[in-house]
């Protein structure tokens, strides 16, 4: 896509500083990190969110992930990382280019995360699951 910042850092037309990268995805830090050693890892094709990846590119991608994590964690000393995929700008996707944050960790690192839970009925639930299996043969 002639836009994208992604892909123009995939093609090279943009700098970025590489951490890994083979014949279909990058892995290069991320400008504006939340914490020190944030790593983006993404498809060198144009895809704007996950669910339009063909299984077969998402899996390649998602394969890089675990090896990925455990150097930017290890590299940094940190404790823990957080790995997040963002889909649509309602979640927090600002770059229309599917990418995966790697986002190192510390205790006290005041980047905190809402996780506002609540009680589920357990109806709803099977509703929702019964449209969800549904949505999957489709």
């Amino acid at each position: 896509m002639a836009d994208c910042i992604f892909c123009k850092i995939a093609a090279g037309e943009i700098p970025s500083t590489r951490v890994f990268e083979d014949e279909r995805c990058l892995a290069f830090m991320d400008i504006g990190p939340i914490s020190p050693g944030h790593t983006l890892l993404i498809p060198k094709a144009h895809y704007e969110r996950i669910h339009e990846m063909p299984a077969r590119e998402a899996a390649h991608l998602a394969s890089h992930i675990p090896p990925l994590a455990d150097a930017v964690r290890k590299a940094v000393g940190a404790e823990g990382i957080n790995v997040l995929q963002n889909n649509g700008a309602c979640s927090g996707q600002e770059v229309s280019h599917v990418h995966v944050h790697l986002i190192p960790r510390w205790p006290g690192d005041g980047l905190g995360f809402r996780w506002p839970a609540k009680k589920a009925d357990p109806e709803v639930l099977k509703e929702q699951a019964s449209a969800i299996a549904k949505a999957l043969g489709e």
